[in-house]
């Protein structure tokens, strides 16, 4: 079984694949430019949204009393902005999944020619499964916004938090060809920490410009040389 800093170069090295770069942007961009469109379209409605949400509170009335409404101003505006880092990240891995992972899989399957296709994936378990995934990372994400007011805790925690999104959702689509179900089980069980970990050394694309627009499908591509290294692994082992 490779080791990660492995994994991260057979995925930066399949980069260079013609299939690979062709998909390389989608994910991102499409994400970026869907709520770009619709943050022009429905900004104000969204910052009114929150404004309405906490107008009579404890807060606004002392704000209002000390002359310092602008603080709601820009404090809407911040939460939609945290908002939307979220939904982007998530539309961003969707379109990974339903776009870039096929041709992502069929490309680094080439490196293990042996490893025989027993198809414990489908359709309804990967959106079984994006569900979880998603509905978790978005209880994760609001829990620890507050912390984000610490300074230390708006670096570190989102790069934590996307990780587990990550990893939720990539290593199913890295499998679902390859692995039957018990297989999976058993790998994401055995390597549970480990690919958290691989979650985390990628995460920190995903917030540097330029780069983060390549990152979700780099992440696809570590996650399946992880997920299929690990799946010939527990083969040979239990042939």
């Amino acid at each position: 079984m490779p080791s990660l800093l492995v994994v991260l170069a057979r995925a930066m090295r399949d980069l260079a694949q013609p299939r690979i770069f062709a998909v390389l942007f989608l994910p991102m961009l499409g994400a970026i430019v869907l709520w770009s469109v619709l943050a022009f379209f429905f900004w104000d409605a969204w910052t009114e949204s929150f404004r309405s949400l906490i107008e009579g509170t404890a807060v606004t009335r002392w704000l209002a009393a000390s002359g310092v409404t602008w603080v709601l101003e820009s404090l809407s505006v911040v939460v939609v902005i945290a908002l939307l880092v979220p939904a982007t990240l998530i539309t961003a891995v969707l379109i990974t999944e339903l776009v870039a992972m096929p041709v992502v899989v069929s490309v680094v399957s080439r490196a293990y020619p042996a490893l025989e296709k027993r198809p414990g994936g489908s359709i309804a378990g990967s959106l079984a499964n994006a569900a979880a995934g998603i509905a978790i990372f978005l209880v994760l994400w609001l829990v620890t916004l507050p912390l984000w007011l610490t300074g230390i805790g708006a670096l570190i925690l989102p790069p934590l938090v996307s990780a587990y999104l990550n990893q939720r959702l990539l290593r199913y689509d890295a499998l679902s060809e390859h692995a039957s179900r018990e297989e999976y089980r058993e790998i994401v069980s055995r390597h549970k920490a480990r690919l958290y970990g691989l979650g985390v050394m990628l995460a920190p694309l995903y917030y540097v410009p330029f780069v983060n627009l390549a990152a979700p499908v780099i992440s696809g591509l570590a996650f399946t040389h992880f997920g299929l290294g690990a799946l010939a692994a527990l083969r040979q082992q239990r042939p």
